[in-house]
């Protein structure tokens, strides 16, 4: 035992002194250490505090840009920068003027946003009927005509046209298309040969459904501004989501031809009339197929009613390049006349872009949308909306676009002051 106890003593008295040393020093070093994290920290935490604020503060400042979206967007029409660009090789122009037509604060019909016209030539005339979103959130159709393609001459401050339901349903799909809650969409106009009628396929959204209906109107009461429209028929069926249908101008071997769709390839209805009885309606496929390797990886949808030319049936459409997925383009393509479910030619690159600020600086940046088109005397015009809010213009020489297309070349853009724009360089003008 003895030897036990001596063995032990001198293990306990000296290696706790200098444990409680080391303790000690260990304590001063870890309290310091501590003191200099507490300051960091709190610097940190500070500016910590300060970023967050800020991300708070733009996240506030978007939830409020979002719910008043509209309201914003609206009251700020792009301002116009008059150029003149001309060129030899170019021949597809921008109106300089562009946007031809805006929203009116002073309608609340339309004072949101005023966009994606269809168009018709009547008598030298260009008349428009375009999509209008006012205050309450619903699409309408305004009327407005022009002389020259270029400048509105004539404005109506009610609108022309109304698609009626019975129950306002929140329809994702519908408010991203452009921000209404429902109403009618997109209005493509087709004068059938031969006949006193004018047509009109839009988009109907109301009671919870997206679907493709149809007006028409004699055309002595549409100058006239008579509105004595004929019921809408609704032509696609219920519990599908259908858009950019367009009827030809005239009739394929005796039969109404109606385009509905272009993905996976071009689909046409041929039908003896248009009064879809018995719930007829036409059966439409969208295939969502993606090409590869071109600026048109998805193509959307027809955009105005095809055009007849020499060469074929000139067709524009809306596409989305996957490389470049935040734009809305539109391209064209030829048509066999006889079977216009063959395409002869397709633009390799798209006619036209979203470039100017009027384009992108809207209710949706970054969208041309075609769906009017006239061939006024030998002039192509091109009626489109830009970020879903303005009504603009563009024009070409038809025989140079065609030939043009054919060689697979891209038709080349510039802004260009064309005669009608000299004595228009006034925000005014767009409300007549």
């Amino acid at each position: 035992m003895a030897e036990k106890k001596k063995s032990i003593k001198p293990k306990k008295a000296k290696p706790i002194k200098k444990e409680k040393k080391l303790k000690k020093k260990i304590s001063v070093k870890a309290a310091i250490k501590k003191i200099v994290k507490k300051i960091t920290v709190k610097k940190q935490n500070q500016k910590k505090q300060v970023s967050l604020q800020k991300i708070k503060i733009e996240k506030k400042a978007l939830i409020r840009t979002s719910a008043k979206k509209k309201a914003l967007v609206k009251t700020s029409i792009p301002k116009k920068v008059p150029t003149s660009i001309k060129s030899k090789e170019a021949f597809l122009f921008k109106e300089v003027e562009n946007p031809i037509l805006a929203p009116r604060t002073e309608n609340s019909w339309e004072n949101w946003q005023t966009f994606n016209p269809g168009a018709v030539l009547i008598k030298g005339k260009v008349y428009f009927l375009y999509r209008a979103i006012g205050q309450d959130g619903i699409s309408r159709i305004g009327y407005a005509m022009s002389k020259n393609g270029l400048k509105i001459d004539e404005r109506l401050p009610y609108p022309a046209y109304e698609h009626r339901f019975k129950e306002r349903v929140f329809n994702f799909s519908a408010y991203f298309s452009g921000g209404s809650w429902g109403g009618c969409e997109d209005p493509r106009i087709t004068r059938v040969a031969g006949e006193d009628v004018l047509y009109v396929t839009y988009t109907a959204i109301g009671d919870g459904e997206i679907r493709m209906a149809l007006a028409s109107i004699k055309i002595e009461d549409f100058l006239n501004k008579k509105w004595n429209w004929k019921n809408s028929i609704l032509m696609s069926p219920p519990g599908q989501i259908n858009k950019n249908w367009v009827i030809f101008p005239e009739k394929i071997n005796g039969r109404y031809a109606v385009l509905h769709s272009l993905n996976p390839e071009v689909m046409i209805a041929y039908l003896d009339d248009l009064e879809f009885h018995n719930s007829n309606y036409i059966k439409s496929f969208y295939g969502m197929k993606i090409n590869y390797g071109c600026w048109d990886s998805l193509i959307k949808g027809a955009g105005p009613p095809p055009i007849k030319t020499e060469e074929g049936w000139l067709l524009f459409y809306h596409a989305i390049d996957k490389k470049d997925s935040n734009k809305y383009k539109v391209g064209a393509m030829l048509l066999d006349l006889n079977d216009p479910t063959k395409v002869l030619f397709r633009s390799k690159n798209p006619i036209l872009e979203p470039t100017e600020l009027y384009e992108n600086n809207g209710y949706k940046s970054g969208v041309v949308y075609v769906s009017g088109a006239v061939n006024k005397n030998g002039q192509l015009f091109i009626y489109y909306g830009g970020a879903d809010s303005y009504v603009c213009v563009a024009k070409a020489d038809l025989k140079e676009f065609l030939s043009t297309l054919k060689q697979e070349v891209k038709p080349k853009m510039e802004k260009q002051e064309l005669k009608a724009s000299r004595n228009n360089k006034k925000l005014n003008n767009f409300k007549k």
